[in-house]
């Protein structure tokens, strides 16, 4: 066929990119919905690029990265997950089990501890401190059932093999769990649905009803659902406490205080706004309220997720506007590829860097600096408890290499009198976060909700590669505090009075 006003070579070269692929094909919902198609958080484009779009979660991003030695193709089957790791088909796995052997060591009794125990079920605690035991040995020793270096010899594996059969399995899931993500294959499970409609309302007792209620792709398997929790944990954590659907109550084991409720009733009346009958012309003009800010303080790995994860905030509540604000000198590891930091100048002292092109509704702020410097300099003062909610996701509050840190910060936040959310890795985590926060500050905090298991946990494992017999959940507890208010009352005499 010949055209008019086009050679026939840019025709051809027109024509290659927008041949059909088949990744592209829908795929059929269990469910039914009447909502838009939702965004893929990996969501392919009609026309080839010259760079490589990486994903923003640091260890998947460097699977990522690895992928030109497989390209095309899939790395391992969904059959065949499980690889020892010094033996695993991705190079990132093997690099991974080189620096567990060079950091992690042999949990046997008969080594000396190489730390002071910190808690009875402490695996250091069984080990012996007589002057005869064993020097500290790194892990060399594959475990065949789990694939993870677990011990510096096979005798002393054999030995403890019924201490280590407590945790095997969940290693094993860990490992199979890992090679998923570097397997190469489509993730279904990471597309994320649009807006709430105000025709359905949402279920927050648990993640199953959740990802119903919210018109999420069907999620059939335990391992695409363990992949897809260890992402949405963390705005949905922030959403289960703050929604006026909240399963946290004031109920006989709803887990929340007075204190809570009143705190909690204030952000909802911001986040749950009624109809003003707002237009697109003159007429239907109206004045819009602030955002809601969510200080993220100690930002980590939550710092790096995906964009689209971080926008199901806004989805949850379409009437608001949400300014998420990453503070933490570790909130940009990781992501030097994508965001160089900026000079710090006088319009820019601390060197923020603004995503405000995310979304209408989500504008996303990260400054790798301490909180308690920018709250010195008064730099996002006034607060005001209908608007700003602060969040702590597995601060380590009371842990010995951070707690210094915290000690001078803990004052200046109880100052601003704002709900302040904490997550812990386990029930001993965030027990020693409580004992932490009330022996610096004593009596001048109001628990808002009581400490316990977070409903929306990441359903994922996760391994400590320092330590392997440390195994943790994602944002598995969570509680909250606020500096105490002291309210006045007026007699009448006219003396006011606390």
């Amino acid at each position: 066929m010949s055209y008019r006003y086009t050679c026939q070579k840019c025709v051809n070269r027109l024509r290659g990119p927008l041949k059909p692929c088949p990744f592209l094909s829908k795929q059929p919902r269990r469910w039914h919905s009447i909502a838009k198609k939702p965004a893929s958080l990996h969501q392919p484009t009609l026309y080839p690029t010259t760079t490589k779009r990486t994903a923003s979660t640091g260890v998947q991003a460097r699977a990522v990265r690895n992928e030109d030695q497989f390209p095309g193709k899939l790395l391992m089957q969904p059959n065949d997950l499980f690889h020892p790791l010094s033996r695993s088909p991705s190079h990132d796995m093997r690099r991974r089990a080189a620096y567990i052997k060079q950091h992690s060591y042999c949990p046997h009794p008969s080594h000396r501890p190489t730390r002071l125990a910190q808690d009875p079920k402490d695996p250091e605690s069984r080990k012996s401190t007589a002057p005869s035991a064993l020097a500290p040995a790194n892990v060399k020793f594959e475990c065949p059932d789990c694939g993870i270096p677990v011990y510096c010899c096979e005798e002393h594996w054999a030995e403890d093999y019924e201490t280590h059969m407590e945790i095997c399995e969940t290693l094993r899931q860990i490992n199979e769990d890992e090679h998923d993500l570097r397997s190469g294959r489509q993730f279904s499970e990471f597309e994320t649905p649009y807006e709430q409609q105000d025709e359905f309302l949402i279920n927050m007792t648990n993640w199953d009803t959740f990802l119903y209620t919210r018109e999420h792709e069907a999620i059939n398997d335990m391992r695409s659902m363990r992949q897809a929790t260890r992402l949405l944990t963390y705005p949905v954590t922030i959403a289960s406490i703050l929604h006026e659907l909240s399963p946290y109550n004031i109920r006989k084991g709803g887990r929340l205080t007075v204190e809570g409720l009143k705190s909690l009733t204030a952000l909802r009346y911001t986040l749950h706004p009624p109809r003003t009958g707002a237009g697109s012309d003159v007429k239907g003009l109206r004045p819009n309220p602030p955002p809601v800010r969510i200080f993220v303080l100690g930002a980590r790995a939550e710092s790096s997720l995906p964009r689209n994860v971080w926008l199901q905030l806004a989805h949850i509540f379409p009437r608001v506007k949400f300014h998420v604000i990453m503070i933490g000198p570790e909130s940009m590891q990781n992501r030097d590829d994508e965001f160089p930091l900026p000079a710090r100048t006088a319009s820019n002292p601390f060197g923020a860097i603004i995503e405000d092109r995310i979304s209408h509704s989500m504008k996303i702020s990260t400054f790798v600096e301490y909180y308690h410097t920018m709250h010195e300099a008064q730099y996002f003062a006034p607060y005001d408890p209908y608007f700003d909610c602060f969040m702590l996701f597995h601060p380590g509050l009371g842990h010995p290499g951070s707690a210094p840190e915290w000690s001078k910060t803990l004052p200046m936040l109880l100052e601003t009198k704002v709900p302040i959310i904490c997550t812990g890795y386990t029930e001993f985590d965030m027990q020693r976060d409580i004992d932490f926060v009330i022996e610096t500050v004593g009596g001048e905090m109001d628990i808002l909700m009581e400490p316990g298991e977070n409903r929306f946990r990441s359903l994922r494992w996760d391994l400590n590669d320092n330590e392997v017999q440390d195994i943790s959940a994602g944002n598995w507890g969570v509680w909250a505090f606020r500096g105490k208010r002291y309210e006045t009352t007026t007699k009448e005499n006219g003396s006011i009075a606390l």
